[in-house]
C-alpha cells in the first residue's frame, strides 16, 4: 500500500496541482491586499468616502451587513478579472511557443545532400 501511495503522490501531475494550489494561495493574498489596500481606498474616494464594509442595516437586535457583502462581490470580480488577464496572458505566450516550434527550421546540410541524391535516384 505504500508503494502504492509513494508512486500516486510522486507523479508529475499531483506535484503540479499542489504547486498550483500554494501559487493560487499566495496570488489570493497578493489581489485580496491590491483590492483592500489600493483599490476599494480610491473607490471610496470615488463615491463620497464611503466605506462599503461600514454599510449595515439595523431592525431591532439583527444588524444586515449588506456592506461585507457588497465588498466581497466587488473582491470577487476584481479577483476573477485578474485571473482572466494572468491566463489571457499565459495563453498568448503558449500561442506564440507554440508558432516558434510550428515553424519549419531551415534544412540541415545532410538534409540538402539527402534530398539531392534522392532526388538523383529518382531520374534515373
Amino acid at each position: 500500500m505504500w508503494k502504492e501511495f509513494k508512486s500516486f503522490a510522486l507523479k508529475g501531475n499531483v506535484l503540479d496541482l499542489a504547486l498550483a494550489v500554494v501559487i493560487g494561495a499566495a496570488f489570493g493574498k497578493i489581489v485580496s491586499s491590491l483590492v483592500e489596500d489600493v483599490i476599494m481606498p480610491v473607490v471610496g474616494l470615488l463615491i463620497g468616502g464611503i466605506d462599503l464594509k461600514s454599510l449595515q442595516y439595523t431592525y431591532g437586535d439583527a444588524v444586515l451587513k449588506y456592506g461585507v457583502f457588497l465588498q466581497s462581490v466587488v473582491d470577487f470580480f476584481i479577483i476573477a478579472f485578474s485571473l482572466f488577464v494572468i491566463v489571457k496572458l499565459a495563453g498568448k505566450f503558449q500561442r506564440k511557443r507554440e508558432e516558434e516550434v510550428k515553424a519549419d527550421p531551415a534544412p540541415t546540410r545532410e538534409e540538402l545532400l539527402l534530398t539531392e541524391i534522392r532526388d538523383l535516384l529518382k531520374d534515373r
